[in-house]
């Protein structure tokens, strides 16, 4: 890691605010196992979680979801698991897509490059991911457990006080 590199996170916040959503039809906090691992995640790391919420995969539902939890000033982070898919009733990669300000491609790559070795070419089917909307970073994420831990373990949680840190910059 560059001098530069380790600077910038000794400078990153040690704890980042963050919304945890989940688009499911079906799922419910007793059965959300994703947005569990995300919170769970987040607190073993020291971060707070500051509005955890269940949704539906409807536009009109999510994104004034968005608007409102990029409005609070005790967030940091949104960070949303499902709809990621190219089914249908997958619509949340439009409604997050049209509110970045400005897009994290990298993350996206990564995703479906780490996904890619663990599933193989199913991985394309994933349109994960995440940017800036109204000085909030925003990661978009599949909503299966095994894709949740993948995004968490290697690539959020060892770059998001990092990622709150350069876009206050």
């Amino acid at each position: 890691m560059s001098a530069s590199a380790e600077a910038h996170r000794a400078a990153a916040p040690e704890q980042v605010r963050c919304a945890v959503v989940t688009v499911s039809d079906t799922r419910t906090p007793e059965t959300d196992a994703s947005g569990a691992l995300i919170r769970e995640a987040l607190e073993r790391h020291g971060h707070t979680v500051v509005a955890y919420q269940i949704v539906p995969d409807e536009p009109e539902r999510i994104g004034p979801l968005l608007d409102e939890l990029a409005g609070r000033g005790d967030c940091d982070a949104i960070l949303i698991n499902g709809g990621t898919g190219i089914a249908r009733r997958d619509t949340t990669y439009e409604v997050v897509a049209a509110r970045l300000e400005k897009r994290l491609d990298g993350f996206g790559e990564l995703f479906r490059m780490l996904s890619y070795q663990e599933i193989g070419p199913a991985a394309m089917l994933s349109r994960a991911t995440a940017g800036v909307y109204r000085d909030r970073i925003v990661a978009l994420m599949p909503g299966s457990p095994n894709a949740v831990r993948l995004a968490m373990e290697r690539l959020l949680l060892p770059e998001l006080a990092h990622l709150v840190y350069e876009m206050r910059k």
